[in-house]
């Protein structure tokens, strides 16, 4: 009866529980300690321990070292299923002295190391952020409140700076959204005139019958409606100043005739005027049109388009300078809290689903993502689930092109062993994207969790 009540406790009991004879024989174990080993709960009573050290299942085996010192031990093992368990075995002599039996403890760590290193991971993404941020609060001081982490956008700073000080016409050339007016703002902020007006004017924003007299301004009584004291135009008020003038491609013809003789004479006569007044701003121009096309066409003037291309600046788009995207998160996350009071953060694992979008509307897109997110979302931590299907949406094409590329290389390669091991490296780390812990991992991919470590472990590289 005794015999049987310690078989059951043995056999029921949380911890992995082996105990063997004087020889290293099995004498009686718990069966859930063999599965992390990768044996059959059924093969190992009467299996001397020596032999499964031998065959590389016991890495090395509690037992066989207690009873050669003699003593209680403790070692780390690393199984062939990639577990790691910590083993404590005991010495049990008899009334004569002589070492009988030896039982030993068998405690799996795989989970706690796993969420450990997944913590320092997390850590270690947290502390590159942080890293990125102190990077950028030292590029503001030197660059004027701009974020440059990118050697692109470094050089485009440099270049501004070098020119901010003169009065060279400025053309900033790229697609809607990269910051264009951020950058002129940036020349203005670093020149001689940054203590007067700013005038900044959206040429496509203007209905083309009212142009010139916002453009030029009027006398009173020059037409119907006009205000009875006249008006000052948009270059009048950047006298002294910067005239930023976005979106010049869609200036129309007749205003780039009248805006050419004012660059040309600085000089500027109002509607139902008669006298001319001396001008003096500095010329900012944007566009994310190909000035050039349009000459080609007839759309745009060509003597207008030298004047404009002085100092040239392309800018690229979000995509193509990737290096700034975490630093423009956190700085419009900064940004969007401070104005609404709110202490929102972004899981890493956001971080890193963002930085792999392609931002088709540049930093405007981002900006506006980043104050929806923080007005909508309650919960305190914003996870990729929070994030809107057009993004995820991208990355699950993405996956999906992924995959079809595969396909394509197992079409191509008859290496089986070695197109599987690509098919299963993506459905992990698409499970290791969207779960959080190994378990979910698990029922993701429909297969155990110390299944889900051992693979984790084997395509560590790639995470």
């Amino acid at each position: 009866m005794l015999e049987q009540e310690l078989k059951k406790i043995i056999e029921t009991s949380n911890n992995n529980i082996t105990i063997t004879d004087e020889k290293g024989i099995i004498l009686y174990s718990n069966p859930k300690l063999w599965e992390i080993y990768g044996m059959e709960p059924a093969s190992y009573i009467g299996t001397s321990v020596y032999q499964l050290e031998k065959e590389g299942l016991l890495t090395p085996s509690i037992n066989a070292l207690v009873l050669k010192e003699k003593k209680a031990m403790r070692i780390m093992q690393h199984t062939q299923t990639g577990h790691v368990v910590m083993s404590t075995g005991y010495p049990i002599f008899n009334k004569e002295g002589l070492l009988v039996r030896v039982i030993s403890y068998g405690q799996d760590q795989t989970e706690i190391l796993q969420l450990q290193e997944q913590y320092e991971q997390l850590q270690r993404i947290v502390k590159g952020y942080q890293t990125e941020v102190e990077d950028l609060r030292e590029k503001e001081l030197d660059y004027h409140d701009m974020i440059a982490r990118s050697n692109t956008t470094k050089q485009i700073l440099k270049t501004i700076h070098n020119v901010a000080k003169t009065d060279a016409t400025i053309l900033l050339l790229g697609p809607s959204g990269v910051g264009k007016s951020t950058f002129a703002r940036s020349v203005h902020n670093q020149s001689n005139r940054k203590k007067e007006p700013f005038i900044e004017v959206n040429c496509s924003t203007i209905p083309e019958s009212l142009f010139e007299s916002e453009i030029f301004g009027y006398e009173p009584g020059s037409f119907t409606g006009a205000n009875k004291q006249g008006r000052q135009g948009l270059i009048e008020q950047a006298d002294s100043g910067t005239l930023f003038l976005d979106e010049i491609g869609e200036l129309p013809l007749a205003m780039q005739a009248k805006l050419l003789k004012v660059l040309q004479e600085k000089k500027i006569k109002r509607i139902g005027g008669k006298k001319e007044s001396l001008i003096n701003f500095r010329l900012i121009a944007a566009t994310n049109q190909d000035l050039k096309g349009m000459v080609s066409e007839g759309k745009f003037r060509l003597d207008l388009f030298y004047r404009l291309n002085v100092i040239p600046i392309q800018i690229p788009a979000l995509h193509e300078r990737k290096e700034d995207i975490p630093l423009l998160i956190q700085h419009y996350l900064q940004k969007t809290n401070d104005k609404y009071q709110k202490l929102k953060k972004f899981h890493p694992t956001t971080y890193e689903v963002l930085n792999h979008y392609q931002w088709p509307g540049n930093i405007r897109e981002l900006e506006n993502l980043i104050e929806q997110l923080i007005l909508i979302i309650e919960e305190p931590i914003i996870f990729p689930k929070h994030l809107p299907q057009a993004i995820t949406g991208q990355l699950e094409q993405t996956e999906n092109s992924s995959s079809q590329t595969i396909e394509q290389e197992s079409d191509e390669n008859h290496d089986l062993k070695k197109t599987l091991e690509k098919v299963e490296l993506q459905l992990i780390t698409k499970a290791y994207k969207q779960c959080k812990t190994t378990y979910e991992m698990a029922e993701y991919l429909g297969v155990s969790q110390p299944t889900v470590i051992y693979k984790l472990k084997k395509y560590k590289k790639y995470f």
